[in-house]
């Protein structure tokens, strides 16, 4: 497979342990994340060429997320470091329900074209198959819709674009939303869920859906857990029911979904089998306490791809195991549908 370059912001986050408030808490878990830099990491996990471009500020944060990625085997070489902005900040707080973001004036929001132009970005871009974007990136400043724009409005020669709407409200407050359908009309690829496609693109009715973004080759509506759903160019529609999954925490599931399912493009898979490998990927991640779950063994893998519709209708995913009848007796395949 081709390499793929992933374009984005990624923080450092913090989080109160167990179901503590944020004002009573006395330690905090600390890791990174963004939507990018995870699906650069899904990929990577799947024996994907996987780059993170982005800028982190010149302190603890910026080295911990670059140390995190290259742990999880994505490149870093196009990662700008900025003496003068900080790395964002995010904090998790469960007991509250709640997403506190930091991130106003950090080295990522001040992301341009300019990016670009580095020569290691340049060559990145040159010889990727692919490129990730997210809307996340467009609410962040000016300067990072105008990168944005400049990558999707480039010439393809030979590659794909990819754009995942990721609709974050309390970042769009006081903006103008509207240009993520302009931005989404210019991929090649758009994965939206149902139910963020309904505030940020103003629907998610599936006709209306593709006549507000006729140019893309596929638009990718997440129904969350019951099907995700491939609307083509061409009038084809191609739906595939999630698995049933027993969920131990729902965060990354919407970026391990992207990662399986772009995984899958790049594989020469088509769009069911692609968007199986998504829901596999998304229902590993459901039920491991993080952003990411290992993909079922090769073998395995390859048996859910080909399976009937009514083995894949009967298949359950739960801690450490996914059971199957397409797993009964296959070449490569756990006898008992063990995990990695």
């Amino acid at each position: 497979m081709q390499p793929v370059v992933c374009i984005g912001e990624t923080m450092a986050v913090l989080s109160p342990p167990g179901n503590v408030p944020l004002s009573e808490a006395a330690d905090l878990l600390y890791g990174v994340g963004g939507a990018e830099s995870n699906v650069a990491m899904g990929l990577a996990a799947m024996g994907v060429d996987a780059h993170w471009v982005g800028r982190v500020g010149r302190d603890g944060f910026g080295t911990r997320i670059l140390d995190e990625l290259r742990a999880h085997h994505v490149g870093v070489s196009g990662v700008e470091v900025d003496a003068g902005r900080p790395t964002g900040l995010y904090v998790k707080v469960p007991a509250e329900g709640s997403v506190l973001y930091y991130r106003r004036g950090s080295a990522a929001s001040a992301m341009g074209p300019g990016l670009l132009a580095g020569p290691v970005v340049a060559q990145l871009l040159e010889q990727a198959g692919l490129i990730h974007l997210s809307g996340i990136t467009a609410a962040l400043s000016p300067e990072c819709r105008g990168l944005l724009e400049a990558v999707l409005s480039s010439p393809r020669n030979g590659r794909r674009i990819s754009f995942d709407v990721n609709w974050r409200e309390s970042l769009w407050a006081g903006q103008d939303k509207t240009v993520l359908a302009h931005l989404a009309n210019l991929a090649d690829v758009v994965l939206v869920g149902a139910d963020e496609a309904l505030v940020a693109l103003g629907t998610n009715d599936e006709g209306a859906l593709r006549a507000l973004l006729p140019a893309p080759e596929a638009i990718v509506v997440k129904n969350a857990d019951i099907s995700a759903i491939a609307l083509l160019r061409d009038g084809s529609r191609i739906e595939v029911p999630a698995l049933r999954v027993d969920v131990v925490e729902p965060v990354g599931a919407g970026d391990a979904f992207a990662a399986g399912y772009l995984s899958g493009l790049l594989a020469g898979l088509d769009e069911r089998s692609s968007l199986r490998r998504g829901h596999l990927a998304a229902a590993c991640t459901l039920t491991v306490p993080g952003d990411r779950g290992p993909l079922p063994a090769a073998g395995m893998l390859a048996a859910m791809l080909g399976c009937t519709d009514a083995d894949w209708a009967a298949t359950r995913v739960s801690p450490g195991r996914l059971e199957s009848p397409a797993l009964a007796g296959g070449a490569g395949v756990t006898a008992d549908g063990t995990l990695p």
